[in-house]
């Protein structure tokens, strides 16, 4: 079982920024997929950004430009730099980690959530 700690939501104002924090503890970080998705109230949860062990990373639409997904495997973290937030980026954001073994097995962990408000 992996645990993951997110931190550093707010209130900020529209055009201001914050930077999410995603803390997991596994041994093997290096080998999941980490994510960060976002819900709004009444809506599903989306995707916002992925990274994977070798860096790639993919982003929504609606937050290229102005999101940087990033990770630190020596401090077995996952980092979410928003900038240019908008009144529309408000949500819920939720750290994920997912990894599949060498028979398949998929391992796919959520943490708490930290909310994230923009106001205008």
């Amino acid at each position: 079982q992996v645990q993951l700690v997110e931190s550093g939501g707010g209130l900020v104002q529209a055009g201001g920024s914050l930077r999410l924090s995603c803390a997991a503890s596994t041994s093997i970080f290096n080998t999941y997929v980490m994510g960060w998705y976002r819900q709004a109230p009444g809506e599903q949860r989306d995707l916002v950004a992925t990274i994977t062990s070798g860096a790639s990373t993919n982003y929504a639409d609606s937050v290229k430009g102005r999101f940087t997904i990033s990770r630190d495997n020596a401090k077995n973290t996952v980092y979410l730099q928003m900038n240019s937030l908008k009144p529309e980026d408000t949500a819920v954001y939720y750290c994920n980690a997912r990894r599949r073994s060498r028979i398949g097995d998929l391992y796919n962990y959520w943490g708490q959530g930290t909310h994230v408000t923009v106001s205008s």
